[in-house]
């Protein structure tokens, strides 16, 4: 079994540093709704035909709550990229009060 790279949002420094990608791999109406600001978006479905749009370097990857950016940290690693899961996801990075952006017009939130 492979151990998924993990942290939580207390353990991304705020801001995120410039050398720290982000990946989020929600789909559109999601990403739409709010979003850490700089992210790239590519929904999970969609990894494979666009992996190569992640970022170089280390890259935390966000869903939701963690089970789809787990999966993707899976399998990224194994193309060999530098990958971490961010456990609770956008609903712990909310709820932590960190930054995001909307695409909406409306104030960010997850959905």
């Amino acid at each position: 079994m492979t151990t998924i790279p993990t942290v939580h949002v207390d353990g991304v420094p705020d801001p995120v540093p410039d050398g720290l990608g982000v990946l989020d791999v929600r789909e559109p109406a999601e990403w739409e709704h709010g979003h850490i600001d700089g992210a790239v978006h590519i929904p999970l479905g969609e990894l494979g035909a666009r992996v190569g749009e992640v970022p170089d370097g280390q890259v935390l990857v966000v869903c939701r709550i963690g089970g789809r950016s787990a999966q993707a940290v899976a399998w990224l690693g194994q193309q060999g990229h530098d990958v971490v899961n961010l456990d609770g996801g956008m609903l712990d990075w909310q709820a932590a009060g960190r930054p995001m952006v909307s695409e909406t017009g409306r104030p960010p939130q997850v959905v």
